[in-house]
C-alpha cells in the first residue's frame, strides 16, 4: 500500500470520524473575517455540555483567572476567540470513541498520551519568552490524530504496526510507512485539512516528528512545532521503557531548537505530571498518580545496575534500593506538604491566593449546609490604589499590600478565612457569622485601616477601604450558588465604592442595600 492508497481509503472510510456539530461549525466561523466574540458565544452555548466543560475548566487553575467566569460569552471576551475555539476541538477529539473493528489498539491509553502531550507542549512552549500559547494545547493533542485514525480505518492493518514496534523490528514511525507506505503523521494532517482546521493547527501536525524541514517562516507555527517535537520526547520519558535516553535528548534538543536554559527543563521536568494529572481531572479522563520523572529516572537506573548483578548482590542491592525509595518517598512527601502549602500561599502578601479562596469557600458552603448555620463574605478593595501606585511607585504598593495583609489578619479570628482575591481587592471568609455580625467585622477592619499610619524607610502614608459584606444561610435557599453569593458582595462593594468609599456595605435581597 502507498500513501495514495491509504489516503484515499482513510477519507472514504464508513470508520473515519466526523467532528461534532459545534466543533465543525467553530472551525468556519473563525475561519471568517467578520466573525465577532458574539457569534462565537452563541454558537458554544447552543451545546449546554459543551458549554459546562469549557466553564469548568475556565474557572479552573488552568487559566487561574482571578474573577468568576459565569457564561460563555464572558469565557470568549476573557480568554479569546482563538482559545475558546481550542477548547471545543479540545473536547470533541477527546469525545471520539473507538470504531467498529478493534484490535489491540489502546485508544483510553491514546487518549491519556495526547492529553501529556498537551500538558507538555503548552508547558514547554510557556517557558520561551515572547512564545505565543494560545493553541499549542490543542496542536499537543492532536499531533498524533493520524494515529487514531489508522487505528480505526485500518484496524487488522495497524495490528501489523504494533506487532513489528513490539518485536523490535521497527521504530514506530518505520513501521506505519512499511505497512501504510506513509507516516500518522501525514494522516493526520490530510483528515485535519478535510475538517477544514486553519494552518496555524495543521502544520505543527505534518511537522511535529521533523520540525526543521517546516520553512514556511511564521514564527508561531514554528514555536509550536517545535514544543510538539519535544513534547512528545517528554510522552516517552513518563511512558516507554527508556526513559533515560529520551531524558538526554529532550535536554540537549529543548536547548537547541528554543534556546531553554536549565532552569527551563527543570522547571518542566518537575511539574509535567502534576499538570497531567490535573488536566485529566478538567478533561474528564481518569489520570492518576502519574510518576514524577525523578521518579521513573530513579526507578530506570536501578534495573539498569540490576542487570549486571549476580543474585546475592541483586538481593542486597534491592534490599538498599528498597530502603533508598522508602526514605526518598518521606521526603518527596515533607517537600510535597511544603508545595501544595506554598500552591494555597500569595507570594507577595503570604496569605492566602485566589485559588484557595474558591476551594475554602465550597467547604464552607458545604458545611453550612450540612449544619443549617450562617456563612458571610467580605470583599474588601483599597482606595484608589492605582493612584498611590502612580503616586509611590510599586516599591511603595508591595510595602502597602503586605502591611494591609497583616492589619486584616491580626484583627480576625483564627478560624477565618483571609485570601487576596485579585490586585488590590482581598476577600475574608466568616464562617458562622450573620449579616450584622458580619458588618460589625468589616466596620472593626474598616477604622483598623483607616486609623493605621503606614511608615517604611522613607516616609508615611495613609490608606482606606472599602468593604462589600453578603451574608446567607445555604441550606434555605435552593440551588445554593457560590458565584451568586461572591457576586452580591461584589455588588456591595462596588455600592460601597461609588458612594463614597471608606465605607461597609452589606447586601440584602431586593436590592436594598444597608451601610454601617
Amino acid at each position: 500500500m502507498n500513501q495514495e492508497q491509504t489516503l484515499a481509503a482513510v477519507l472514504h472510510s464508513d470508520e473515519l470520524p466526523t467532528l461534532p456539530t459545534v466543533a465543525s461549525e467553530i472551525i468556519t466561523l473563525t475561519a471568517r473575517e467578520d466573525t465577532t466574540l458574539t457569534d462565537i458565544g452563541d454558537l458554544v452555548s447552543k451545546d449546554t455540555a459543551l458549554s459546562a466543560k469549557i466553564l469548568k475548566v475556565s474557572n479552573s487553575a488552568f487559566y487561574s483567572f482571578p474573577q468568576q467566569i459565569s457564561s460563555i460569552n464572558q469565557a470568549v471576551s476573557i480568554l479569546g476567540i482563538n482559545a475558546v475555539r481550542s477548547l471545543v476541538l479540545s473536547f470533541s477529539f477527546l469525545s471520539i470513541k473507538a470504531g467498529k473493528k478493534r484490535g489491540h489498539f489502546n485508544f483510553e491509553t491514546f487518549w491519556k498520551h495526547s492529553l501529556a502531550g498537551a500538558v507538555a507542549s503548552k508547558l514547554i512552549l510557556g517557558q520561551v519568552k515572547g512564545a505565543d500559547t494560545e493553541e499549542v494545547f490543542v496542536c499537543g493533542l492532536l499531533q498524533n490524530l493520524g494515529e487514531l485514525i489508522l487505528a480505526r480505518t485500518f484496524a487488522e492493518e495497524y495490528e501489523e504496526v504494533l506487532k513489528k514496534v513490539e518485536d523490535g523490528q521497527y521504530d514506530h514511525l518505520n513501521a506505519e510507512e512499511e505497512v501504510f507506505g506513509t507516516f500518522h503523521s501525514t494522516i493526520g494532517y490530510e483528515v485535519a485539512k478535510n475538517w477544514g482546521f486553519p494552518e496555524v493547527l495543521l502544520l505543527p501536525i505534518l511537522y511535529h516528528h521533523e520540525p526543521t524541514l517546516y520553512k514556511g517562516g511564521n514564527p508561531k507555527i514554528d514555536a509550536t512545532t517545535k514544543a510538539l517535537y519535544l513534547s512528545d520526547l517528554l510522552i516517552n520519558i513518563l511512558y516507554s521503557n527508556k526513559p533515560e535516553e529520551f531524558h538526554k535528548r529532550f535536554n540537549k534538543e529543548a536547548k537547541t531548537l528554543l534556546g531553554l536554559k536549565n532552569k527551563d527543563l527543570e522547571y518542566i521536568l518537575n511539574e509535567v505530571h502534576t499538570q497531567v494529572d490535573q488536566a485529566g481531572e478538567y478533561f474528564g479522563l481518569r489520570i492518576k498518580n502519574t510518576k514524577s520523572i525523578q521518579e521513573i529516572l530513579q526507578e530506570a537506573n536501578i534495573r539498569l545496575s540490576l542487570m549486571n548483578l549476580d543474585f546475592d548482590q541483586m538481593n542486597q542491592e534491592l534490599i538498599r534500593a528498597k530502603v533508598k525509595l522508602e526514605n526518598l518517598t518521606k521526603e518527596l512527601e515533607a517537600k510535597n506538604k511544603i508545595l501544595a502549602n506554598l500552591a494555597n500561599m500569595d507570594g507577595l502578601t503570604e496569605i492566602y491566593n485566589h485559588r484557595y479562596f474558591q476551594i475554602t469557600l465550597e467547604n464552607e458552603i458545604d458545611r453550612c449546609i450540612r449544619n443549617a448555620s450562617q456563612l458571610s463574605l467580605l470583599l474588601i478593595d483599597i482606595d484608589h490604589f492605582k493612584n498611590f501606585n502612580d503616586t509611590y511607585g510599586h516599591q511603595v504598593g508591595d510595602f502597602i499590600l503586605k502591611e494591609f495583609s497583616r492589619i486584616l489578619k491580626e484583627n480576625i479570628r483564627k478560624y477565618d478565612t483571609l485570601a487576596r482575591y485579585g490586585g488590590e481587592e482581598f476577600t475574608v471568609i466568616l464562617p458562622d457569622t450573620n449579616a450584622e455580625e458580619a458588618s460589625a467585622v468589616a466596620e472593626k477592619l474598616r477604622e483598623a485601616i483607616d486609623n493605621t499610619t503606614f511608615s517604611d524607610s522613607r516616609d508615611e502614608y495613609h490608606i482606606t477601604a472599602s468593604f462589600g459584606v453578603s451574608s446567607a444561610r445555604p441550606a434555605t435557599i435552593d440551588n445554593f450558588e457560590k458565584s451568586n453569593f461572591i457576586s452580591q458582595a461584589d455588588a456591595a462593594l462596588y455600592e460601597a465604592k461609588e458612594g463614597g468609599r471608606n465605607q461597609v456595605v452589606t447586601y440584602a435581597a431586593k436590592k436594598r442595600w444597608y451601610k454601617f
